[in-house]
Parts: C-alpha cells; structure tokens; sequence
C-alpha cells in the first residue's frame, strides 16, 4: 500500500545548482529515465473545473488538496499515465496508472465511460470528478527533470529546468505547439523527496539549512501564467 512521503521545494540559483549536482552525483546515480546528464523531458496536461478550484485551493494554502494531470515523458507516447496528486501539508501521495494513446484521444472528445470499466480506483475517482465537477483540460506543463535516486527512505532528489506552459494548445502530441518560460533565467526547483527521514549527509551535501523552503507549484505557476497569456 502506498503512503505519503514527504516533499521539500526550493528555489536555487545556477551556481547552487552546479554544485549541488556534482556532489549529489558523485553518490547517487540517475533516474531511468534520462536520456542524457540533464535528465528528460517531463509533459503534463493539468485538469481542474470551470472555477479552476484545484487553482484557488493551493493559493489559499488548503491543507488537504488534490490534482489530477496527464503525464508524458521525452514527448513520446510510449508511456502514458493517468495520475493524481495527493497533498495534506508537505506530505505527499502520488498514485499512477497507465493509459492508452486511444484512450488518451477519447478523454479529449469527452468520451470517458471506459473509465468506469476499469478497476484500479484511479480511473473511478478521474470519472466521478470528470462527470460531477466537470473538469475539464486547463494547461500543458513542460519542464526538463535531472532526477537522482537513492535506496535509503527511498530518496529522491530533482532539479527541474525550465519550466513553461503551451499557449497554444492542450493536446500533449500536438505539433507545431509554442511554450513560454515562467520562472526567471536562471532560476532551478530543488525537490527532495523520501520516506521516513532524510539522512544527515544529504542535507549535509545540499546545505537546505541555507536555503528557504517555498510552496512551489508548477501547476499554479503555468495555469496563472497561461490566464495573463489569454487574458481571461
């Protein structure tokens, strides 16, 4: 069964993230799915209703929260899965499950039923807010993730790199699409997530004493970013 971990967000500078990296990649190897030493492509697409609730939640600091995304990797549709975010403070839960390029294409034509038919209750939960909050697509979020692992609580650590949103579109495989940065050059997220502790020649290596933890969400930024862009 899974559990909440705890999630710790930083803003750092490219000096930090320079030396971060090369201490914390001397210990711990990279994420599989990197496709090179700045990591891979992360792609999201976001759903919230017609009051952007999930939006106004996290702004107002609610403490039990929720969100429900899309998620591609490396712009391929080799992997797709259906995910929720869980919050409750700086305890996280993300619970995934896959779904089909085909089925992917039928929830953006609103054709959701098959989502009943399945048994994971992911899939029921997606349905229920779909048909009763009528969520709906609201923003595509791009960012590069260099992404370190390790054993011990189940570390994991990521440095996430420009972060933008796509104006023009919210289908994830379409092409011809154009993305805005939101976060001011050079600026990095620090992620460090793990299970029960964080061991002491981690916070050692990164020096987090140093540095502010912040309530980053890549979501909030995008979606806020994406209204000034249309103007609604």
């Amino acid at each position: 069964m899974k559990k909440f971990r705890h999630e710790l967000k930083f803003y750092i500078t490219e000096r930090d993230y320079q030396l971060m990296r090369d201490r914390i990649g001397l210990l711990l190897p990279q994420d599989k799915h990197s496709v090179d030493e700045r990591g891979y492509m992360i792609r999201s697409l976001y759903f919230d209703n017609m009051h952007d609730h999930d939006l106004i939640q996290k702004n107002n600091g609610v403490f039990r929260r929720k969100k429900f995304r899309i998620r591609t990797y490396n712009y391929s549709d080799s992997v797709i899965r259906l995910e929720k975010k869980s919050r409750q403070g700086e305890y996280i839960l993300k619970s995934s499950v896959p779904i089909t390029r085909g089925e992917y294409e039928q929830l953006l034509e609103w054709d959701y039923l098959f989502l009943k038919e399945k048994e994971d209750p992911i899939y029921q939960e997606f349905y229920f807010y779909l048909n009763n909050y009528y969520m709906k697509p609201r923003v595509i979020v791009d960012y590069v993730r260099e992404a370190y692992i390790g054993a011990m609580s189940n570390i994991r650590i990521t440095f996430d790199k420009e972060l933008s949103f796509v104006t023009n579109t919210t289908d994830l495989f379409e092409e011809g699409f154009v993305s805005e940065e939101v976060l001011d050059y050079p600026k990095t997220i620090l992620e460090v997530k793990y299970d029960e502790f964080l061991p002491d020649y981690i916070q050692q290596m990164l020096q987090l004493d140093s540095h502010t933890r912040s309530a980053i969400s890549k979501y909030v930024h995008c979606r806020t970013a994406s209204i000034r862009y249309h103007g609604l």
